[in-house]
């Protein structure tokens, strides 16, 4: 499964490291004809309740290729999954890992998935679920204490596998469906749209999709669902495009449309208040500056670019207590993450 970056791979590793590994005798490898590709490799004891067998080591293998892409004996672990389970081996694989889900062990089920995408890298079925099950994974965090970085890795992964997804299989519907949700969560609110808009497309009336090709969803209600959501968007792509406005220079432009949203259901969103910050500063309007970072940091309070902005201000204009005071804040939220 080539990947620019794996993100998880420290979590699955984390989860697998009970498992014992031993070599097979050459006896046995011969009688069952495993030799040329077990020989002198360890493999994962993983027993069920009548012990070992040729499908618990295959899941066991499934498990360690799918944990860790760069695992040394990834190949043979391949050929033997494939060699036991035939032309099924994805189809199987993919049966667990749906499983493991079902029971909320996410991180089992990325391993499974991530075992047929070592040898099936464009299964629309194990990247959807795949993509799926990462999700799963952050979001379980709402419910469980999960590590920051833990659940920025996996939503940043998941983000991946659903774009990945809708590359490699643009007629799949929930492709779209799902990283639409992905872009929204990012604030990332013109790519969610034009997202969405893509999946009302494929799954508009007389489309052919259906429940049976799309993850067994029902479509006219996701249908329903995203209609609503895209109805909601028209003011945060404004507010996005205007902060798009004074990334690119046009601080007079995107400042008179932010500040028509500071008193509205909005004046919460940090991010807004943090480009009028940056739009003040670059017209020279330093009070303006310090006043919209200040509320930015109401809302952000361990925001430390934004004290960035304040403590580049207060000593462009020789203001020491206020530098010394927001440079003193940085490290202290530093510090304490580290």
């Amino acid at each position: 499964m080539a990947k620019s970056k794996d993100r998880i791979t420290e979590y699955l590793i984390e989860a697998n490291k009970g498992i014992l590994f031993d070599e097979l005798s050459d006896e046995y490898l011969q009688k069952a004809g495993l030799y040329d590709i077990l020989h002198g490799v360890p493999v994962p004891l993983v027993l069920d309740d009548e012990g070992m067998s040729t499908l618990t080591l295959a899941y066991g293998m499934a498990r360690i290729v799918g944990g860790d892409i760069n695992f040394v004996y990834s190949e043979a672990y391949i050929k033997y999954i494939r060699l036991v389970l035939g032309d099924q081996a994805d189809r199987v694989l993919l049966s667990e890992g749906v499983r493991l889900a079902s029971e909320g062990d996410y991180e089992s089920a990325c391993m499974f998935f991530r075992a047929v995408l070592a040898f099936e890298p464009e299964s629309c079925d194990a990247l959807y679920l795949y993509g799926r099950a990462c999700k799963d994974a952050y979001e379980k965090g709402s419910t469980e204490e999960r590590e920051e970085s833990y659940v920025g890795n996996f939503k940043a992964e998941s983000l991946e596998v659903f774009e990945l997804l809708t590359m490699i299989h643009p007629e799949f519907a929930m492709g779209y469906y799902f990283l639409g949700y992905g872009y929204l969560n990012l604030g990332l609110y013109t790519k969610a749209r034009l997202t969405w808009r893509s999946f009302m497309e494929l799954t508009e009336e007389g489309s052919g999709v259906n429940s049976d090709t799309n993850g067994g969803a029902d479509i006219g209600e996701l249908r329903k669902e995203i209609s609503q959501r895209l109805s909601m968007l028209d003011e945060p792509v404004e507010i996005e495009n205007a902060c798009n406005m004074i990334m690119s220079g046009n601080y007079q432009g995107g400042l008179a449309i932010l500040e028509s949203y500071s008193k509205g259901r909005y004046s919460k969103w940090w991010p807004m208040w943090y480009y009028m910050g940056i739009a003040r500063e670059a017209m020279a309007d330093i009070d303006g500056a310090i006043s919209a970072f200040k509320q930015a940091l109401q809302y952000s309070p361990s925001n430390t670019d934004i004290m960035r902005e304040l403590v580049q201000i207060y000593e462009a204009i020789g203001d020491e207590a206020g530098r010394t005071k927001y440079a003193k804040k940085i490290d202290l939220i530093l510090n304490s993450e580290g």
